[in-house]
């Protein structure tokens, strides 16, 4: 499994280079951004060529599916990245976790901004925020809770915005939404994370490397979780059938002959990361 397809994946709908260009003619007319990353993938799901076009901008990293990841590795990230310069928060967008903290901490990151414009004279303006992140990391989700309603299209699938759109979340603070974006050429390992936690669509890579990706993670990372979700004490690659056998038979995925369906197999296992029925995972390991 692991010596497959090392070659680079190039996925890169039109729509995402558009976003691009749009983000980089508004540039100037944004005060912080708010980066938004997978937390449990803190890597996999970062950008990679975005700080060109942002350029020297007050960025905080939003981690958002906080509920979702191992809190002992995702840490390990998050003082990573802090030791880069970034504010970094955890969310939880599901309860509304931080969402005070969020505003609390771009307004701190305005105040010597308002003090230079109240000391030439100027009023306060509102800050003016840049929500970016890759397909399915909870952009929309975030605005919602922000606002405290629906004001843009929320999905469990990538590709739902669409647009760049200005949103007035309260008297101080106004987003600029951007469509999900990525960037050309994603490596392997990179991209089967993605794809295992539905950042990126389904057909782009087979489901069944996927899926088996997942459950070799599963087993190296959180063997607990393997035996007590899919009844499988380990993964036996050379006959990965048996693995399917046994979470067919433990989960349901049987035709009417009694014979083990292995695309709902592969299903299955997909809803479970997608809907959040598995817990406390991080794919990307910090060993920096």
């Amino acid at each position: 499994m692991n010596n497959e397809n090392k070659a680079n994946i190039n996925w890169y709908p039109g729509h995402m280079a558009k976003t691009k260009r749009l983000i980089s003619e508004n540039i100037n007319f944004i005060d912080v951004v708010y980066e938004l990353v997978d937390a449990r993938m803190p890597s996999s799901s970062k950008i990679k060529d975005i700080d060109s076009i942002l350029k020297n901008k007050k960025r905080i990293l939003v981690m958002t599916k906080f509920d979702l990841c191992d809190l002992k590795e995702t840490s390990k990230w998050m003082k990573y990245y802090e030791s880069l310069g970034y504010t970094v928060v955890g969310l939880n967008l599901e309860k509304n976790t931080n969402l005070n903290n969020l505003i609390e901490l771009t307004n701190k990151l305005m105040i010597e901004e308002n003090k230079k414009r109240i000391e030439k004279g100027m009023i306060k303006r509102k800050t003016r925020v840049l929500v970016i992140g890759i397909p399915n990391v909870g952009k929309s989700t975030l605005i919602n809770r922000l606002v405290g309603k629906k004001v843009a299209n929320v999905g469990n699938k990538p590709g739902v915005t669409k647009n760049l759109n200005w949103i007035r979340i309260n008297n101080d603070i106004e987003l600029l939404d951007t469509p999900g974006i990525l960037w050309p050429k994603i490596d392997n390992e990179n991209s089967l994370n993605l794809a295992s936690l539905t950042a990126i669509k389904e057909e782009i890579l087979p489901i069944d490397k996927v899926v088996i990706y997942i459950l070799n993670t599963l087993d190296k990372y959180y063997n607990s979780i393997l035996k007590e979700r899919y009844g499988v004490d380990s993964i036996d690659n050379d006959n990965i059938e048996e693995t399917l056998d046994t979470i067919g038979k433990k989960r349901g995925c049987i035709t009417r002959g009694g014979i083990v369906d292995y695309d709902k197999v592969y299903s299955v296992v997909m809803n479970d990361i997608k809907n959040g029925i598995i817990k406390g995972i991080t794919f990307d390991r910090y060993d920096k």
